[in-house]
């Protein structure tokens, strides 16, 4: 008997010739005609044709100590072959750029994909205020290609050079490159600390050319913003503890 009803025909496959394409806000595809990709391990859902994945780790040795010193980072793998991948992270929805010779500074639980000529690194943030932590990581994705983050909700790209801007550590997901990062102490002054605080004490603060991502979900923790000690928590956790 036949099927009756729109779902293969509102869910069906996207067309597309781009290397990297939303069939949804949640679902990437990619088309492996263009080479090989490097995506989050465990991020693949579905494939077709002939796609070989091979677990790359933390990327390095270098790459591997740097990420058990800082705590930052994430786990990839080198997909290649011929025909259609398809990933995502927990149903988050998912943020498509290409850079041309540009780099971004990304909180590393936020990668989903890049392409194979992408370089990326764990790089200290050079901030004044970030002395305070023992240091704040993350990582810098740096050339020519698409790159695929995730949110969790619809993000906001902020122009940091129209007003000074602030965000929460565990809110930002990536600033792109020309801007600054530094931390902001603000404790709302004696009332504030006496009745226990407001929870915004430290903030990222943001200044020179270029945007700010900003997720909806004060979250991007595991593998982000973390100091040398390697903690799980927010900046405050790192600032407090």
């Amino acid at each position: 008997m036949p099927i009756h009803g729109s779902l293969f025909q509102e869910f069906k496959e996207e067309s597309t010739s781009d290397q990297f394409s939303l069939q949804n806000k949640k679902l990437l595809k990619i088309q492996m005609g263009h080479g090989p990709v490097m995506a989050r391990s465990g991020s693949m859902v579905a494939y077709q044709g002939d796609v070989r994945f091979e677990n790359k780790g933390s990327g390095g040795l270098g790459k591997m100590l740097k990420k058990a010193a800082t705590g930052e980072g994430v786990n990839m793998m080198t997909c290649s072959g011929q025909g259609e991948l398809f990933v995502a992270n927990e149903a988050q929805e998912i943020q498509v750029m290409y850079l041309e010779n540009d780099m971004i500074s990304v909180n590393g639980n936020s990668i989903l994909a890049f392409s194979s000529s992408i370089d990326w690194d764990i790089h200290r943030i050079q901030a004044r205020g970030a002395a305070m932590t023992g240091g704040l990581y993350n990582v810098t994705l740096r050339g020519s290609g698409y790159v695929a983050i995730t949110t969790k909700g619809e993000p906001v790209a902020l122009d940091v050079a129209s007003a000074p801007t602030f965000g929460d550590a565990q809110a930002v997901v990536m600033w792109t490159g020309g801007v600054r990062m530094d931390i902001k102490v603000d404790t709302g002054g004696l009332k504030s600390m006496v009745r226990g605080g407001t929870g915004e004490t430290f903030q990222m603060a943001f200044g020179g050319q270029g945007y700010v991502l900003v997720q909806p979900a004060e979250s991007v923790t595991d593998g982000g913003h973390q100091s040398s000690g390697g903690g799980g928590g927010g900046l405050s956790d790192l600032l407090g503890g």
